[in-house]
């Protein structure tokens, strides 16, 4: 029976995806069914998401191990329709030991709080992903000001729970920077500067040179430009860990918002081929 998913990273964009999807709203809806798909062929849904968000960040490892979450709206100045959206979904209390007991073996600081709420990053792709809110959720915050090599270790210490049947989700953005302007919906040409940053990303991820995008800032063409703070890229250090160095960083979906805000999402590990099968499939099938 199938019950592994591989880590995966996702570009969650704007909040303003919630209304006005686009092409990365289509790959999360394609997502979720593959993921009915594999249940009804016999697998299994996740049994639980964890989930790591560049919009939950605290000074060390920190589980929110409420009962129940529901959506944050942590923005200001949108349509009043995105505020009416919600996204209500059981948390994973009982996990939330676990997963500060692989952090600990590794060293590694942790908090337990009993705190609840999804930020943006979390219930924007998990409304069209997991529409039914079927799946628990367990945010886990991390800190900003790690380098990516200790954010790629604190994800290979997350990475028993996928035999566990866990899918760990970290999201972000591949690019963002908001000082470019908010995206506007519609066609719009892509900036050099992110085509050439998430190109580079995606050609050293296909060459599995782990060492160059570990030292992505100063490699990187534009990455001061497409990334002036780093939070929103940490989160695929943190999936890429839990995947680990042996299997190339598979990129499932590619698009741009607003020519410049990135929406790419990647899969990690010896799953990734199989959820990228699974995702091709569900894209082919009618809806």
């Amino acid at each position: 029976m199938d019950t592994r998913y591989a880590p995966v990273f996702l570009s969650h964009g704007s909040p303003m995806t919630a209304l006005e999807s686009g092409p990365a709203g289509a790959f999360w809806r394609d997502l979720g069914r593959a993921i009915d798909a594999r249940a009804a062929a016999g697998g299994t849904a996740p049994a639980a998401i964890v989930a790591l968000s560049a919009h939950t960040l605290a000074r060390r490892a920190v589980t929110l191990a409420a009962a129940r979450h529901e959506a944050v709206h942590d923005f200001g100045g949108f349509p009043r329709a995105l505020y009416e959206l919600r996204y209500d979904v059981a948390g994973a209390p009982c996990l939330a030991p676990h997963v500060e007991q692989l952090l600990q073996w590794e060293g590694i600081d942790v908090e337990h709080a009993e705190a609840g709420g999804l930020d943006h990053g979390i219930w924007v792709p998990l409304r069209d992903i997991r529409p039914r809110a079927d799946v628990p959720v367990l945010p886990v915050a991390f800190p900003p000001d790690w380098t990516p090599a200790r954010l790629f270790a604190l994800g290979a210490a997350l990475r028993p729970l996928i035999d566990e049947g866990v899918w760990i989700v970290g999201t972000g953005s591949i690019t963002h920077n908001l000082r470019l302007g908010l995206p506007r919906p519609g066609p719009v040409p892509e900036i050099p500067a992110s085509a050439a940053f998430r190109a580079w990303f995606a050609e050293r991820s296909a060459a599995r040179d782990w060492a160059a995008l570990l030292q992505y800032r100063t490699l990187a063409p534009g990455a001061a430009t497409m990334h002036p703070t780093d939070e929103h890229l940490l989160p695929w250090f943190i999936a890429a860990g839990a995947g680990g160095e042996a299997d190339a960083p598979l990129r499932l979906h590619a698009s741009v918002a607003g020519g410049h805000l990135g929406m790419d999402a990647y899969a990690f590990g010896p799953d990734a081929r199989a959820l990228a099968d699974d995702l091709a499939a569900a894209a082919a099938t009618p809806a």
